[in-house]
Protein backbone atom coordinates (compact mmCIF):
# COMPACT_ATOMS: atom_id res chain seq x y z
CA UNK A 1 0.00 0.00 0.00
CA UNK A 2 1.32 3.61 -0.64
CA UNK A 3 2.51 5.22 2.14
CA UNK A 4 3.23 8.63 3.18
CA UNK A 5 5.91 10.16 0.77
CA UNK A 6 3.99 7.86 -2.49
CA UNK A 7 0.91 10.07 -1.43
CA UNK A 8 2.64 12.92 -1.26
CA UNK A 9 4.86 12.58 -4.42
CA UNK A 10 1.36 12.61 -6.19
CA UNK A 11 -0.65 15.40 -4.58
CA UNK A 12 3.16 17.18 -5.48
CA UNK A 13 2.57 16.33 -9.34
CA UNK A 14 -1.24 17.02 -9.04
CA UNK A 15 -0.78 20.37 -7.62
CA UNK A 16 0.62 22.38 -10.76
CA UNK A 17 -2.23 20.39 -13.21
CA UNK A 18 -5.28 20.98 -10.45
CA UNK A 19 -4.63 24.02 -8.31
CA UNK A 20 -6.75 27.07 -9.56
CA UNK A 21 -8.55 25.38 -12.59
CA UNK A 22 -12.23 24.66 -12.91
CA UNK A 23 -13.05 20.72 -13.40
CA UNK A 24 -14.45 21.14 -16.52
CA UNK A 25 -15.84 17.41 -16.66
CA UNK A 26 -15.52 14.82 -13.66
CA UNK A 27 -16.18 11.17 -15.25
CA UNK A 28 -17.64 8.45 -13.35
CA UNK A 29 -16.93 5.07 -14.72
CA UNK A 30 -18.43 2.61 -12.69
CA UNK A 31 -20.57 2.82 -9.08
CA UNK A 32 -18.18 1.59 -6.71
CA UNK A 33 -14.53 1.28 -6.08
CA UNK A 34 -13.72 0.03 -2.40
CA UNK A 35 -17.01 1.75 -1.31
CA UNK A 36 -20.20 2.89 -3.33
CA UNK A 37 -19.14 6.65 -4.48
CA UNK A 38 -21.04 9.46 -3.68
CA UNK A 39 -24.57 9.90 -5.28
CA UNK A 40 -23.82 12.45 -8.42
CA UNK A 41 -19.97 12.32 -7.19
CA UNK A 42 -19.14 13.77 -10.84
CA UNK A 43 -21.77 15.96 -11.23
CA UNK A 44 -20.77 17.79 -7.98
CA UNK A 45 -17.67 17.95 -8.78
CA UNK A 46 -17.68 19.35 -12.56
CA UNK A 47 -17.64 23.03 -12.75
CA UNK A 48 -15.62 23.67 -9.12
CA UNK A 49 -12.30 25.16 -8.89
CA UNK A 50 -9.78 23.44 -7.44
CA UNK A 51 -8.52 25.81 -4.19
CA UNK A 52 -5.77 23.33 -2.98
CA UNK A 53 -4.29 19.56 -2.82
CA UNK A 54 -3.04 18.24 0.01
CA UNK A 55 -2.25 15.68 2.19
CA UNK A 56 -3.56 14.25 5.62
CA UNK A 57 -2.15 10.47 6.60
CA UNK A 58 -2.32 8.55 3.31
CA UNK A 59 -5.42 10.60 1.94
CA UNK A 60 -5.58 13.14 -0.93
CA UNK A 61 -7.74 16.13 0.11
CA UNK A 62 -8.92 18.67 -2.58
CA UNK A 63 -10.15 21.72 -1.02
CA UNK A 64 -13.32 22.68 -3.91
CA UNK A 65 -13.97 26.62 -3.91
CA UNK A 66 -17.46 25.79 -2.40
CA UNK A 67 -15.86 24.15 0.79
CA UNK A 68 -16.29 20.33 -0.09
CA UNK A 69 -13.06 18.31 0.11
CA UNK A 70 -12.90 15.49 -2.08
CA UNK A 71 -10.86 12.82 -0.16
CA UNK A 72 -8.97 10.55 -2.08
CA UNK A 73 -7.09 7.00 -1.16
CA UNK A 74 -4.88 5.16 -3.62
CA UNK A 75 -5.52 1.38 -2.12
CA UNK A 76 -3.09 -1.05 -3.11
CA UNK A 77 -2.96 -0.43 -6.59
CA UNK A 78 -4.64 2.78 -7.51
CA UNK A 79 -2.43 5.69 -9.42
CA UNK A 80 -3.37 9.10 -10.65
CA UNK A 81 -1.68 9.49 -13.97
CA UNK A 82 -1.60 12.92 -15.28
CA UNK A 83 -1.96 13.59 -19.06
CA UNK A 84 -1.79 17.41 -20.42
CA UNK A 85 -2.33 16.87 -24.11
CA UNK A 86 -3.40 14.14 -26.31
CA UNK A 87 -4.34 11.53 -23.84
CA UNK A 88 -4.10 7.75 -24.65
CA UNK A 89 -6.91 5.88 -24.77
CA UNK A 90 -8.27 5.13 -21.69
CA UNK A 91 -7.68 1.87 -20.31
CA UNK A 92 -9.74 -0.92 -18.66
CA UNK A 93 -9.25 -0.20 -15.13
CA UNK A 94 -9.58 4.55 -15.38
CA UNK A 95 -12.40 3.96 -13.25
CA UNK A 96 -12.65 8.49 -12.70
CA UNK A 97 -11.09 10.58 -15.00
CA UNK A 98 -11.21 14.46 -14.27
CA UNK A 99 -10.61 17.13 -16.82
CA UNK A 100 -9.94 20.55 -16.16
CA UNK A 101 -10.74 23.66 -17.97
CA UNK A 102 -7.00 23.70 -19.69
CA UNK A 103 -6.95 20.35 -21.14
CA UNK A 104 -5.72 18.23 -18.62
CA UNK A 105 -6.94 14.93 -18.04
CA UNK A 106 -6.41 12.86 -14.71
CA UNK A 107 -7.09 9.62 -14.62
CA UNK A 108 -7.41 6.96 -11.67
CA UNK A 109 -6.44 3.90 -12.20
CA UNK A 110 -7.16 0.81 -9.91
CA UNK A 111 -7.04 -2.39 -11.30
CA UNK A 112 -7.46 -4.26 -7.43
CA UNK A 113 -10.14 -1.23 -6.93
CA UNK A 114 -9.40 -0.73 -2.87
CA UNK A 115 -8.87 2.66 -4.01
CA UNK A 116 -12.09 5.54 -3.02
CA UNK A 117 -13.35 8.68 -3.09
CA UNK A 118 -15.30 10.82 -0.64
CA UNK A 119 -16.94 13.86 0.24
CA UNK A 120 -16.77 16.05 2.94
CA UNK A 121 -17.05 19.48 4.13
CA UNK A 122 -13.89 21.26 4.62
CA UNK A 123 -14.53 22.60 8.20
CA UNK A 124 -15.89 18.88 9.74
CA UNK A 125 -12.79 17.11 8.13
CA UNK A 126 -11.07 16.52 11.79
CA UNK A 127 -14.29 15.00 12.77
CA UNK A 128 -14.57 12.77 9.63
CA UNK A 129 -14.82 9.13 10.22
CA UNK A 130 -11.38 8.42 8.14
CA UNK A 131 -9.34 11.93 10.08
CA UNK A 132 -11.40 11.45 14.23
CA UNK A 133 -8.38 10.37 16.32
CA UNK A 134 -4.94 10.28 13.52
CA UNK A 135 -2.49 10.97 15.47
CA UNK A 136 -0.09 14.17 14.51
CA UNK A 137 1.72 14.17 10.95
CA UNK A 138 5.00 13.29 11.18
CA UNK A 139 6.60 16.07 9.01
CA UNK A 140 5.36 18.75 11.14
CA UNK A 141 7.37 20.83 13.84
CA UNK A 142 4.92 19.75 16.47
CA UNK A 143 6.16 16.28 15.65
CA UNK A 144 9.10 15.93 18.30
CA UNK A 145 10.71 14.00 20.61
CA UNK A 146 8.90 15.17 23.91
CA UNK A 147 5.58 14.53 21.68
CA UNK A 148 6.72 11.24 20.92
CA UNK A 149 7.58 10.27 24.09
CA UNK A 150 4.18 11.09 25.57
CA UNK A 151 2.32 8.68 22.82
CA UNK A 152 3.87 6.08 23.63
CA UNK A 153 4.30 6.50 27.41
CA UNK A 154 2.58 3.20 28.96
CA UNK A 155 2.20 1.74 25.81
CA UNK A 156 3.66 -2.64 26.29
CA UNK A 157 2.98 -3.02 22.59
CA UNK A 158 6.53 -3.27 20.56
CA UNK A 159 8.04 -0.42 19.00
CA UNK A 160 7.50 -1.25 15.34
CA UNK A 161 3.77 -1.90 15.71
CA UNK A 162 3.22 1.46 18.31
CA UNK A 163 4.53 2.87 14.77
CA UNK A 164 2.49 1.44 12.55
CA UNK A 165 -0.68 2.73 14.94
CA UNK A 166 -1.96 6.00 13.41
CA UNK A 167 -3.54 7.07 16.50
CA UNK A 168 -0.19 7.39 17.34
CA UNK A 169 1.43 9.03 14.27
CA UNK A 170 -0.53 9.66 10.99
CA UNK A 171 1.21 8.03 7.48
CA UNK A 172 3.45 5.76 8.71
CA UNK A 173 3.83 2.14 7.16
CA UNK A 174 6.03 -0.88 7.12
CA UNK A 175 8.74 0.54 4.86
CA UNK A 176 9.55 3.45 6.40
CA UNK A 177 9.10 2.49 10.15
CA UNK A 178 11.57 -0.08 9.16
CA UNK A 179 14.02 2.69 7.83
CA UNK A 180 13.79 4.90 10.55
CA UNK A 181 13.88 2.45 13.70
CA UNK A 182 17.62 1.29 11.68
CA UNK A 183 18.32 4.98 11.44
CA UNK A 184 17.66 5.62 15.21
CA UNK A 185 19.15 2.42 15.96
CA UNK A 186 16.46 1.09 17.92
CA UNK A 187 14.71 -2.41 18.13
CA UNK A 188 11.49 -3.15 16.36
CA UNK A 189 10.76 -5.93 19.40
CA UNK A 190 11.40 -3.03 21.95
CA UNK A 191 8.42 -2.14 24.28
CA UNK A 192 6.58 1.21 23.21
CA UNK A 193 6.82 2.35 26.84
CA UNK A 194 10.79 2.31 27.05
CA UNK A 195 11.33 4.80 24.71
CA UNK A 196 12.01 7.92 26.61
CA UNK A 197 12.95 11.37 25.30
CA UNK A 198 16.46 10.49 23.89
CA UNK A 199 15.45 7.59 22.30
CA UNK A 200 11.80 9.79 21.31
CA UNK A 201 14.18 12.78 19.84
CA UNK A 202 16.45 10.47 18.38
CA UNK A 203 13.50 8.15 16.25
CA UNK A 204 11.43 11.53 15.51
CA UNK A 205 14.55 12.65 13.95
CA UNK A 206 14.89 9.49 12.03
CA UNK A 207 11.27 9.25 10.67
CA UNK A 208 11.95 13.30 9.44
CA UNK A 209 14.94 12.37 7.67
CA UNK A 210 13.85 9.34 6.29
CA UNK A 211 10.22 10.35 4.72
CA UNK A 212 12.11 13.85 3.69
CA UNK A 213 14.78 11.56 1.23
CA UNK A 214 12.02 9.04 -0.05
CA UNK A 215 9.65 12.49 -1.40
CA UNK A 216 12.53 13.65 -2.68
CA UNK A 217 13.38 10.60 -4.79
CA UNK A 218 9.86 10.24 -5.36
CA UNK A 219 8.43 7.27 -3.38
CA UNK A 220 9.23 3.53 -3.58
CA UNK A 221 8.24 1.77 -6.51
CA UNK A 222 7.88 -2.11 -5.56
CA UNK A 223 4.64 -2.93 -7.39
CA UNK A 224 2.23 -0.34 -8.38
CA UNK A 225 3.77 3.12 -7.22
CA UNK A 226 3.95 5.74 -10.17
CA UNK A 227 4.47 9.41 -10.06
CA UNK A 228 1.31 11.07 -11.86
CA UNK A 229 4.05 11.69 -14.99
CA UNK A 230 4.36 7.70 -15.30
CA UNK A 231 8.07 7.84 -13.77
CA UNK A 232 8.85 5.22 -11.23
CA UNK A 233 9.89 6.09 -7.67
CA UNK A 234 13.59 5.81 -6.51
CA UNK A 235 13.90 5.27 -2.94
CA UNK A 236 13.77 1.83 -3.42
CA UNK A 237 17.42 1.51 -4.63
CA UNK A 238 18.22 3.65 -1.20
CA UNK A 239 16.76 1.12 1.36
CA UNK A 240 19.08 0.24 4.41
CA UNK A 241 17.52 -2.73 5.47
CA UNK A 242 13.79 -3.36 3.83
CA UNK A 243 14.10 -6.17 1.56
CA UNK A 244 17.42 -6.94 2.04
CA UNK A 245 17.27 -9.58 4.68
CA UNK A 246 20.83 -11.63 4.78
CA UNK A 247 22.56 -8.74 3.49
CA UNK A 248 25.39 -7.23 5.22
CA UNK A 249 23.87 -4.43 7.56
CA UNK A 250 25.09 -1.06 6.46
CA UNK A 251 26.19 0.07 9.81
CA UNK A 252 27.87 -3.32 11.25
CA UNK A 253 29.47 -5.19 8.13
CA UNK A 254 28.91 -8.47 6.65
CA UNK A 255 29.45 -9.92 10.07
CA UNK A 256 25.72 -8.72 11.03
CA UNK A 257 23.38 -9.07 8.27
CA UNK A 258 20.13 -7.60 8.39
CA UNK A 259 17.63 -10.40 9.82
CA UNK A 260 14.10 -10.76 8.83
CA UNK A 261 11.20 -11.51 11.57
CA UNK A 262 7.36 -11.13 11.26
CA UNK A 263 5.51 -8.91 13.43
CA UNK A 264 1.64 -8.81 13.36
CA UNK A 265 1.70 -10.46 9.75
CA UNK A 266 4.05 -8.26 8.17
CA UNK A 267 8.08 -8.31 7.57
CA UNK A 268 9.84 -6.47 9.46
CA UNK A 269 14.13 -5.83 8.54
CA UNK A 270 16.49 -5.25 11.01
CA UNK A 271 19.85 -5.48 12.63
CA UNK A 272 19.80 -7.28 16.00
CA UNK A 273 23.51 -5.89 16.41
CA UNK A 274 22.87 -2.56 16.03
CA UNK A 275 19.80 -2.33 16.94
CA UNK A 276 18.87 -2.04 20.54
Amino acid sequence: MPELPEVETVCCGLRPVLEGHRLARVITRRPDLRFPLPDGFGQRLTGRVVAAVSRRAKYMLFTLDDGTTVIGHLGMSGRMRIYESQPPAEETHDHVIFETDAGAVIRFNDPRRFGFFDLADAGALEAHKFFAGLGPEPLDAAFDGPALAVRLKGKAAPLKAALLDQRVVAGLGNIYVCEALHMAALSPRRKARTVGPERAARLTGAVKAVLERAIAAGGSSLRDHRQPNGELGYFQHDFQVYGREGEACPRCGPAHPVRRLVQSGRSTFYCPNCQR
